[in-house]
């Protein structure tokens, strides 16, 4: 499945929800569902920076696609941290810098984080895009 069809898919299952808070507490019960990483990956090599909470996101790279895990203390973060990291997981560097992940707020998830959360997520982001851009160069 490429990434424009898991957006795709992505925002009509989570436009299924009605409001915003319906889908942040699917996401929630997602994150509880999460297995969490094992805890010598809980390192500040890991660490994202700018979140009130602590998340980690690990990258690996296998026969030329990315990976990602993701957990934090926060089940909310840990939620959305996961949904990105699965979303991007599996996808050549290529592909996952060429597709932001605009579809969260498209489904009004980011709309309804405080500041530091957003900020986290962003910083995600930047991890996961970062990463794919070394795997480019290598």
């Amino acid at each position: 499945m490429t990434l424009e069809e898991k957006q795709q898919k992505l925002v009509e299952d989570l436009s299924l929800f009605p409001d915003a808070h319906e889908r942040l507490s699917f996401i929630i019960e997602g994150a509880k569902q999460r297995p969490p990483l094992d805890p010598s990956y809980k390192t500040d090599a890991f660490r994202i920076e700018g979140c009130q909470s602590n998340l980690w996101v690990v990258p690996e790279v296998k026969e030329g696609k990315c990976y990602f895990s993701a957990d934090s203390d926060a089940v909310i973060t840990k939620g959305i941290a996961g949904i990105l990291t699965d979303f991007y997981s599996g996808h050549t560097p290529a592909a996952i810098i060429d597709c932001e992940p605009d579809f969260l707020s498209e489904v009004g998830i980011t709309q309804h984080l405080t500041p530091n959360r957003r900020n986290g997520l962003s910083n995600v982001w930047a991890r996961i895009k970062g990463f794919a851009e070394i795997q480019l160069k290598k």
